[in-house]
């Protein structure tokens, strides 16, 4: 496919994911725009062949305007492709999760339509999490299908489930072929994310840094990981898939993993310091995070531990059937853990993390 002249947005390009999709946006040899908050750091974001765009995902009226803007430097046409990256993984209330990731996305689409803006490809970062505790009994497991029901246990995973049915609801109304007026779209559905940059899975490298793995609950426990290269990959294969129009995907390394895995990989890369394993019932994660969630919320911090992260870290089966990701969008993980968890380590310690 020759990319030299397509134009790219991506949105939430200054978070974790998003800044990575602009850098090999780049090295494919797109027109990339980094779409982001006016407030939002640039930090990843150097490279002088990137363009910005300042958009306002919370009012409708404001991002029309910002469009129209946009269009006219464009002579007069919009993006070729959109990859939705914009999302909130952390909020003070539960309500800031919805107004982020449900109506943000809701805006967007509906501001694309509006201003005859609508791409060949629109391809939205949804979430695994939507999925929410299925298919945790009995033992062992089986992967969570596309073809299960979603039944999102977190505000988190409610807010991207209900921006799926949205364009659910838009696929409905004015079906997926641009030319006629459709809104041609695919969702992935990535598991845990991680890689350099990330910092909630860098919180563990820190912990085992200093002697203590903490984990919780009894029962066996099965995760799933995707590095974040692999969820980049999938992104740009998502562009010209045509099979994947109108569907969502899993997006994992195609591994299953227990619940020391990890951080028996991290102690390895960290020089296999001493470390003090402890394993927590989940009626005491549930009291640590009811307590940490409500003290941030009334000092107005942001905190990695509240009850939604209690869901997450309390789910048995992180389990993700990839074949339909591999088959209609020839996707194939190229980075497995134990790689993955070497380059991150790495990143962290030349960037001064650890």
């Amino acid at each position: 496919m020759n990319c030299e002249l397509k134009t790219i947005l991506v949105t939430g390009a200054s978070g974790f994911i998003g800044s990575f999709i602009c850098s090999e946006g780049l090295e494919r040899g797109f027109d990339v725009w980094a779409g982001m908050r006016r407030t939002s750091s640039s930090q990843y974001l150097k490279d002088a062949r990137l363009r910005f765009a300042q958009l306002d995902l919370g009012d409708y009226d404001r991002l029309c305007q910002q469009l129209r803007d946009y269009k006219q430097q464009m002579g007069g046409h919009g993006w070729d492709y959109i990859i939705h990256a914009a999302g909130a993984t952390k909020s003070l209330r539960r309500e800031g999760f919805f107004k982020t990731n449900t109506e943000g996305t809701k805006n967007l689409v509906r501001a694309l339509m509006a201003e005859d803006m609508v791409p060949q490809r629109f391809v939205f970062v949804s979430s695994l999490s939507i999925f929410g505790a299925i298919r945790e009994q009995p033992y062992p497991y089986r992967p969570i299908l596309t073809t299960d029901t979603p039944v999102p246990n977190t505000a988190y995973g409610e807010s991207k489930w209900q921006a799926e049915q949205f364009l659910e609801e838009v696929k409905r109304e004015r079906g997926l072929d641009r030319e006629q007026g459709g809104f041609p779209y695919v969702i992935l559905r990535p598991t845990g994310v991680y890689g350099p940059r990330e910092r909630d899975y860098f919180l563990m490298a820190q912990s085992i840094k200093q002697h203590v793995d903490f984990a919780v609950g009894y029962r066996p426990q099965d995760i799933t990981f995707v590095y974040v290269d692999d969820v980049v990959q999938a992104a740009f294969l998502a562009l010209t898939a045509d099979e994947a129009l109108g569907k969502g995907y899993f997006l994992s390394d195609g591994e299953v993993y227990d619940s020391r895995r990890f951080s028996d990989l991290l102690q390895k890369e960290l020089g296999d310091p001493w470390v003090l394993h402890i394993k927590a019932p989940l009626w005491f994660l549930r009291l640590v995070c009811a307590v940490s969630g409500t003290v941030n919320g009334w000092l107005g911090k942001l905190t990695t531990l509240n009850l939604d992260k209690y869901h997450i870290l309390s789910q048995r089966n992180w389990q993700c059937d990839i074949e339909p990701t591999r088959r209609d969008l020839g996707y194939e993980p190229k980075v497995k853990l134990e790689e993955g968890v070497r380059r991150s380590v790495q990143w962290y310690k030349q960037e001064g993390w650890l």
